[in-house]
């Protein structure tokens, strides 16, 4: 018995004292870790007025656009060398001459005619005097003579023989006038559709040409971009609001000042957009070669249109805004603060804050993940980060 008790009593002893060891220790010396400060950028806040913009793009088109059409029939005797496409003119510069034989015996045969019908006038008009003078020798009243005594329906038969023998030379005229198609306005070449040679009959197309005086650009506006304009006014020049267009031309960004002229008044069914009409006069520098850089038709440009004026608003990243209408703030002893702001307006940049900031504040505009109420942060300070607002 003593012999099998033994092992149980050297089992308890060392219980005893594994459980005096552990009561007996030292406390362990308590460290504090230090507390993590996440690295962050920081945005200070500054009062200003912001000039909002609004964005819309278009297609270069001519205001004036010209299908060349024949009004006689005969062939080309001569074309003009600025009739090519691309080619340039003045106003009343011949583009086109057709063969005009045709039209010029047309012309003599009425101008003959013309003076025939005149001689059969003065010869009715002799009769008719001689006539009243017959008639006179009567005794009698000359509102007693009967009409054909007096030879009057002869003698107004005379006259309207005249008056279309004088439309007939006019016709003539004018028919001998279109075999040589000048141009209507200063412009450009856009389609030739003729050479010479060519029979062409009445009602062919000879080309196409537009005006190169001004230029027009169709641009959409939804109603958020109407709510960041002032009222549109198109009573004059002065009123109509000034825009800016912008396209890449041979890699270069280039940009023009254009006016807005006139409102189309409708709204598109298929975007409910409604459009406006922008245009810039001598777009390619003919008529002041020192106007700019050349804006060719068809080019696809974008345009920016000044809009209302805010004052007292705190312009805030895009990226900086957090759900709920928030943003981060780094408070004095450089921890999060997260408060809610009011916004005015936003574009594709910023958002306009009128309510919810102070100048001063500093708003955190790097990714931070999850905000989080009262975390450490350290703020990144740049000597310049006093400039946060400005007009766009």
């Amino acid at each position: 018995m003593k012999n099998a008790l033994k092992p149980v009593g050297i089992l308890a002893v060392f219980i005893l004292i594994a459980f005096a060891m552990t009561a007996l220790r030292p406390e362990p010396v308590k460290v504090e870790a230090p507390e993590n400060a996440l690295a962050v950028k920081i945005l200070k806040m500054e009062s200003a007025q912001a000039v909002l913009s609004i964005e819309s793009q278009g297609s270069v088109v001519p205001r004036t656009r010209t299908s060349l059409i024949s009004e006689v029939s005969g062939a080309v005797l001569e074309v003009s060398p600025q009739f090519m496409v691309g080619g340039t003119f003045e106003k009343g510069d011949t583009l086109l001459t057709l063969d005009s034989t045709d039209y010029e015996v047309g012309f003599q045969r009425a101008e003959a005619s013309l003076i025939s019908r005149q001689a059969q006038l003065t010869f009715e008009q002799a009769r008719a005097t001689q006539a009243e003078k017959e008639w006179a020798m009567t005794g009698r009243p000359s509102d007693e003579a009967p009409i054909l005594a007096l030879r009057k329906p002869y003698l107004a038969e005379a006259r309207a023989n005249v008056l279309q023998a004088e439309a007939e030379v006019k016709q003539a005229r004018q028919k001998l006038r279109r075999t040589t198609i000048r141009a209507p306005y200063a412009g450009m070449v856009s389609a030739k559709l003729v050479d010479v040679g060519q029979y062409v009959t009445m009602g062919t197309p000879l080309g196409e040409s537009f005006a190169i005086d001004v230029v027009e650009i169709r641009l959409p506006l939804t109603d958020k971009d109407l709510s960041m304009m002032n009222k549109v006014e198109f009573s004059s020049a002065a009123d109509a609001p000034k825009l800016v267009l912008s396209a890449s031309v041979g890699g270069e960004n280039v940009t023009w000042n254009a006016d807005l002229v006139r409102s189309e008044g409708v709204v598109d069914q298929l975007n409910r957009a409604q459009y406006v009409v922008a245009q810039v006069a001598d777009p390619y520098g003919i008529i002041s070669p020192a106007s700019g850089p050349v804006l060719l038709v068809g080019t696809f440009v974008r345009a920016f249109i000044s809009g209302k004026t805010l004052s007292d608003v705190y312009r805030v990243p895009r990226h900086a805004m957090l759900e709920g209408s928030q943003v981060a703030l780094v408070d004095a002893e450089s921890r999060l603060r997260l408060t809610s702001v009011e916004t005015t307006f936003g574009d594709d940049d910023f958002y306009y804050v009128s309510a919810g900031l102070k100048t001063g504040d500093e708003v955190i505009v790097s990714a931070i993940g999850t905000a989080i109420e009262g975390m450490k942060v350290n703020p990144q300070r740049k000597p310049n980060d006093s400039d946060a607002t400005g007009s766009r």
